[in-house]
């Protein structure tokens, strides 16, 4: 029998600055958690150009933070789980 988990981001709803002539108050999401999406589950040619650079700058962000906190074995992994599309 295989295991399988499911990873979970956590994201806390804040408001943000109210832009000029906005009637309401607008809010916007913290990404509390970071971990990589996986790729095998996207299908990159059903992404919009700004649903892709939105991939790829999360990716980054979580490989610039969570680089330095893992070990040399993990390094590679998280590399390639948050490789550019």
């Amino acid at each position: 029998m295989s295991s399988a988990f499911a990873l979970k981001t956590l994201v806390a709803v804040q408001e943000s600055a109210k832009p000029d002539g906005a009637e309401k108050p607008l809010f916007e999401f913290e990404t509390l958690t970071l971990a990589p999406i996986d790729l095998r589950l996207v299908d990159a040619d059903l992404l919009t150009d700004d649903e892709t650079a939105w991939l790829n700058a999360y990716h980054a962000r979580v490989r610039d933070t969570l680089s330095p906190l893992v070990g040399e074995d993990i390094g590679p992994w998280l590399a390639d789980a948050t490789r550019a599309l």
